[in-house]
């Protein structure tokens, strides 16, 4: 027993090590491995990335969704066949060419990432048709259901506004809290559903239209969480004199609508204000590092206009710095953009020295309120102040 106990782990090792081995190298091989066209998959990256095709594209879905609607009206339809035929070519050919470029950038991160799941769907959606004509017929049953597909193509907008991507993001981080909030909505609508049917579902005398079982209680009571005809609800139960109708209905509705409608609510609007805030920070921090690179373009182009004008100075033996400085002087021009890193010429320290001699004016201003005040109290202090009479002096200088 226990040779054959070795020889199998002898196996099993042997056997692990023989699909490691390859597994190894290929991994290597991968990793060293460089595309020969990195030129051409540059450039197609710089396409797909610029802005000018981001709004070509936009304006693109734009228009296929203005066809789709079109689309829908028969005789328009009749009268326009043949245009919509080229242009459902013409928006297939963009959308599958969009595909193939994206994927020829980067054929493993492309999977990665959501959005362009989303695309791959939606192109799948799109030759669902053609498919179903080519082997099923043109009156294939479902045939209809694949036509209405065709309206998802307006989520490719998706991609190209990171507006809607952010509200999506709100949405899926909400997505625990609500479903909680959701699923204490659907208990307490089962609590109302049982008590429901148990008083209003009696088949004597009840309303078994509304509340004959549990399904129709469970649509009943949806109803009345939104607040949409129960009035003719209650109504119907009024009509059959139900004991307890009314106070049921309003308790379900304060629960419901006020209390767990209210809560759902809330929930999304904190989450998409904060998705909100984080959007508007990522943007400024966008245009501060875009800001700082144009800052580096500008120093580095300086630098170099400094280091030709020392070379020249080399090769031209020029007699002092100063005339090279005048120099350099005519080669500058007005439009030339200069970066300031002094901090008294930044626009935060000039706000601020601003608001101090606003600050230091109004004391002055109180300062000498103030002062007029004091040598106001003074002159009032004097003129209260018992005058000598010259008389005594006189006296007592004749005395003397």
């Amino acid at each position: 027993m226990s040779q054959q106990f070795h020889f199998q782990n002898d196996t099993r090792v042997i056997s692990s090590s023989l699909l490691d081995n390859p597994s190894v190298a290929f991994c290597a091989r991968f990793g060293k491995f460089q595309r020969r066209d990195s030129q051409c998959q540059a450039f197609v990256k710089r396409v797909i990335t610029s802005r000018l095709f981001k709004i070509i594209m936009i304006s693109i879905v734009s228009l296929n969704a203005f066809f789709v609607v079109l689309w829908t009206d028969y005789n328009t339809k009749y009268n326009l066949f043949r245009l919509f035929e080229v242009s459902e070519l013409v928006f297939v050919s963009i959308y599958s060419s969009e595909f193939c470029m994206k994927l020829y950038v980067d054929p493993i991160n492309y999977w990665k990432d959501g959005y362009n799941l989303l695309d791959v769907i939606i192109i799948i959606t799109i030759f669902i048709p053609y498919g179903l004509r080519r082997f099923k017929g043109k009156h294939y049953l479902y045939l209809n259901i694949a036509d209405g597909m065709q309206s998802l193509r307006i989520l490719k907008l998706i991609t190209y506004s990171r507006g809607i991507r952010t509200l999506i993001t709100a949405v899926g981080q909400t997505a625990y809290i609500v479903a909680s909030v959701l699923i204490l909505l659907f208990v307490l609508m089962f609590i109302f559903a049982i008590l429901g049917f148990c008083l209003f579902g009696v088949p004597d005398r009840g309303d078994t239209n509304n509340w004959g079982n549990l399904a129709v209680a469970f649509f009943t009571l949806f109803s009345l969480a939104t607040v949409d005809g129960w009035t003719d609800l209650q109504e119907q139960l009024d009509n059959r004199n139900l004991a307890l109708s009314r106070t049921f209905t309003i308790i379900f509705i304060l629960l419901a609508s006020f209390v767990f409608l209210s809560m759902f609510v809330g929930v999304m609007i904190i989450h998409t204000e904060d998705s909100i805030k984080k959007f508007e920070r990522e943007l400024m921090a966008e245009r501060h590092v875009t800001l700082m690179e144009e800052k580096q373009v500008i120093l580095k182009r300086q630098q170099e206009e400094v280091s030709k004008l020392m070379q020249m100075q080399k090769n031209a033996n020029y007699r002092s710095f100063s005339e090279l400085v005048e120099n350099f002087k005519k080669t500058l021009r007005h439009t030339d953009p200069m970066v300031l890193d002094d901090f008294g010429t930044s626009l935060p320290f000039i706000d601020v020295y601003l608001s101090t001699l606003d600050n230091q004016d109004t004391t002055i201003y109180k300062l000498q309120e103030l002062y007029y005040e004091i040598a106001h109290v003074l002159s009032l202090m004097l003129e209260d102040l018992p005058q000598k009479k010259p008389s005594q002096s006189s006296e007592k200088a004749d005395e003397k």
